[in-house]
């Protein structure tokens, strides 16, 4: 088994002050990094930092909502302040703003747009930059979703971001290759606020905060567990195992991990001289409309009572 060494190496890990993003800060700082953590709140961001200082490993915070060049910017400069360069970028920073399409107002679509997409942009462009700079390679760590994978219900800001980050994932891995930075994904699903919201998964994670263990249909058939359990694929894409690992969507969660595949056509039909709408009804049935792919997150398999 490799080892997991990133001891000197910098890293900047967004909306880390508490759950998925927190897990993700103390997995690096464990495994030698240097982290900035970031957060909105201060008072959680030097909390998250104190947490990972009692821990034996070393990190600072930087407080500013990420979204904006400026932000990008600070976070970057304090990475090259504190610990002399940056090796490691992590996207976990987002907001929820869930309401159905005719709900949903232009504040609610931008704010999402803005913190996951635009800040996933403006933080990915300031960390390659720095990282071409100094001609060591680096790893761009970004925080997609199965929601940016198959969409889901009520969610079109997120969705609509989270695929959006899938696609930039593929873009910058072909485009910082050279620069030996490698460019992931992770589709992370565990316990937190947001999934707490689901009346199925409610009780379980109640349980487990009471101290009770997950069970295997959550942990395996579900791929459902703890905020840390999602966090070992961190450290591994960040690491000189993963050098050849780029462009890849990987989803982690519980006792599973999982490599999401790129869409691409997966049924083709021909007609002499082209298509006539005519033509294309008779032929939909029989030939690429015959097995339409499914939308949405699949819902939970829980055993029957």
């Amino acid at each position: 088994m490799p080892s997991i060494d990133l001891t000197g190496k910098a890293a900047v890990v967004t909306g880390s002050g508490r759950g998925l993003g927190l897990a993700y800060a103390h997995a690096l700082a464990a495994h030698g990094a240097s982290v900035v953590v970031n957060d909105v709140d201060e008072a959680v961001a030097e909390a998250a930092v104190k947490s990972i200082l009692e821990a034996g490993g070393k990190a600072v915070a930087e407080v500013v909502p990420v979204g904006t060049t400026e932000a990008a910017d600070r976070l970057v400069a304090r990475a090259v302040e504190e610990f002399g360069r940056l090796d490691v970028l992590v996207t976990n920073a987002g907001i929820l703003r869930d309401k159905v399409l005719w709900k949903m107002t232009d504040e609610d679509f931008d704010a999402v747009i803005t913190t996951h997409l635009k800040g996933t942009f403006t933080c990915a462009r300031a960390a390659a930059v720095r990282m071409r700079e100094q001609g060591e390679g680096g790893s761009l760590i970004l925080v997609g979703s199965p929601a940016g994978q198959r969409g889901n219900f009520g969610q079109t800001n997120y969705a609509a971001a989270k695929a959006g980050i899938a696609a930039m994932t593929r873009t910058w891995s072909m485009e910082l290759g050279r620069a030996n930075i490698t460019v992931n994904a992770i589709v992370p699903v565990a316990a937190t606020a947001m999934t707490e919201t689901i009346p199925a998964f409610a009780p379980y994670i109640e349980a487990m905060r009471g101290g009770e263990p997950l069970p295997d249909f959550l942990r395996k058939g579900e791929g459902f567990g703890t905020p840390e359990d999602c966090a070992a694929l961190v450290p591994f894409l960040a690491s000189e195992a993963a050098r050849g690992v780029t462009g890849q969507c990987i989803g982690i969660g519980g006792d599973k991990v999982a490599l999401w595949s790129h869409p691409q056509e997966i049924r083709a039909a021909y007609a002499d001289g082209g298509w006539t709408p005519g033509a294309l009804a008779d032929a939909w049935l029989t030939s690429v409309g015959a097995e339409l792919q499914s939308v949405g997150i699949p819902a939970p398999k829980f055993p029957e009572a």
